[in-house]
């Protein structure tokens, strides 16, 4: 037996690295009985069925950090959030959407500000600022002048990461400076004219170095967060945890009631009153 991670999946064929080698896989039958399908990112154990057509069979799959349902992958480790500082314009809103989903999958969320030149920089500070001050890594960059490509870089040894963000927000150029113009036109990352027959669906990890790989993700950008109980919500707010078991109620929803801890901690200036609102866009959306 060998072990492996799986780099990508078409139907019921698997890519597995395993020793620097890429395998072409089949599943056992017995995934099926025990309700488990392997996905990208899976560490596994293989059996080699044949050496010269590097064939073999997914034998087991080891204990998952996480699971995501879409796109359906597992020990994704960390998700680079790209925000553009213009055209477009920062979506904030979105981006603590994409905070709350990263805080409930238990995986490590970094911010990054994208096209940095095109901004004032009183602007881009304070969002910068406000992120920084309850405990987040954030990354300013200008992709195209791969300005910051190198700080990024360092946060992808010995991890899983993923990168999302809104359409024409550079990611893609990110993408291009941390890993090649080729790599990323012969696989998956792409933008709109270097789209593959498999971008919708398919989840490709790229090898950046030795344990660490990079995840082109499709259907990262929609970031569904119903699966959170209402009530829990706040507690993804990283900021607010420190508050959550003084409020008068205990099923305090830190939105209509009077004596709230959370309420009195933004009046007091300690939770921002710009996240404190998009806490209650959100919750309300839920």
């Amino acid at each position: 037996m060998q072990k492996g991670i799986i780099i990508s999946n078409i139907s019921d064929l698997y890519k597995v690295e395993s020793n620097n080698i890429i395998y072409d896989c089949n599943a056992r039958g017995k995934f099926k009985t025990d309700e488990i399908s392997p996905v990208a990112g899976d560490y596994v154990e293989i059996e080699i069925t044949d050496e010269i057509k590097k064939a073999g069979v997914i034998n087991k799959i080891e204990d998952r950090k996480n699971y995501l349902k879409r796109p359906k992958m597992a020990n994704l480790s960390q998700i680079i959030l790209v925000l553009s500082m213009k055209l477009p314009k920062p979506d904030l809103l979105l981006l603590d959407k994409q905070l709350v989903y990263a805080e409930y999958l238990g995986i490590k969320p970094i911010i990054c500000l994208n096209k940095i030149d095109l901004e004032n920089e009183n602007k881009i500070n304070a969002i910068y600022q406000l992120y920084r001050k309850i405990g987040y890594t954030v990354i300013k960059t200008n992709a195209k002048e791969n300005v910051g490509a190198s700080q990024i870089k360092e946060y992808l040894k010995n991890n899983i990461t993923a990168f999302t963000g809104n359409s024409g927000v550079g990611k893609s150029t990110l993408i291009n400076a941390l890993i090649g113009e080729n790599t990323a036109e012969e696989g998956v990352i792409s933008n709109k004219n270097k789209r593959g027959k498999n971008t919708t669906t398919q989840v490709v990890l790229y090898k950046i170095e030795e344990n660490s790989y990079l995840a082109d993700t499709p259907g990262f950008s929609t970031f569904d967060i119903k699966e959170i109980p209402k009530e829990e919500l706040a507690y993804y707010f990283v900021e607010f945890r420190p508050y959550l078991n003084t409020c008068e109620y205990g099923d305090c929803s830190h939105v209509k009631e009077e004596n709230c801890e959370i309420k009195q901690a933004v009046k007091e200036g300690k939770i921002s009153e710009e996240r404190y609102q998009r806490y209650v866009s959100l919750w309300e959306q839920a």
